[in-house]
């Protein structure tokens, strides 16, 4: 890749995680902050026609979807961030967390944070509730899966563990009930102490 490759990105919870690994792994990016749905709608399009973020663009090759383009930077400048020889073990946390765990927690976030910031009405108490039903088996399995190791795959951070925990920066405000998951709590917290996912914006606009 070349220092002009350009990852566009939002300060979302899935563009986030993007900007984390690119910084995680040192893919030596342009950071660009769009507003795909918004002022830039237009300008965005032929770089995406979802008009989502976050999307890398390379000459020759723009992938949108925060999997893929965290499948790219790690196979280009840290491979051991997706394991190949682990690689199913990575996809089943990933599939998991699109389907399960982020899937209803990322309810919680849109309904108590992006909801008040841009929409007219206010959340949907109903359905966060109900979220929240849904999220707890969940929540339980991923505790029990951590009992006694420190991340979800292999002895040192991989991107399931990135993938797996993208809502929970927001947990306090979004109000993701993790009280009486201890194990979570704690991997939470290793992963706070990574800059990367710590601040991932920082020095950014």
């Amino acid at each position: 890749m070349a220092a002009s490759d350009t990852l566009y990105y939002s300060h979302n919870l899935n563009p986030r995680v993007a900007v984390a690994v690119a910084r995680h792994v040192g893919a030596p990016l342009r950071f660009v902050r769009a507003d795909p749905m918004g002022r830039d709608r237009d300008a965005f399009r032929p770089i995406n026609p979802n008009t989502r973020v976050p999307v890398l663009v390379e000459p020759g090759l723009t992938l949108w979807e925060t999997d893929a383009i965290a499948m790219r930077l790690a196979a280009r400048y840290a491979p051991g961030f997706w394991p190949q020889e682990r690689r199913e073990e990575v996809m089943m946390w990933v599939s998991w967390s699109a389907h399960h765990f982020t899937h209803w927690a990322g309810v919680l976030y849109f309904e108590r944070i992006v909801v008040p910031r841009h929409f007219a009405r206010g959340p949907d108490e109903a359905l966060a509730a109900a979220a929240e039903a849904e999220l707890a088996p969940f929540t339980a399995v991923l505790d029990a899966a951590l009992a006694g190791r420190d991340w979800l795959v292999g002895e040192t951070p991989t991107y399931a563990d990135f993938r797996v925990a993208s809502a929970l920066p927001f947990a306090a405000q979004a109000r993701i009930p993790l009280d009486g998951f201890a194990n979570v709590r704690a991997w939470h917290a290793r992963l706070q102490r990574i800059e990367a996912w710590r601040a991932p914006f920082a020095g950014l606009d």
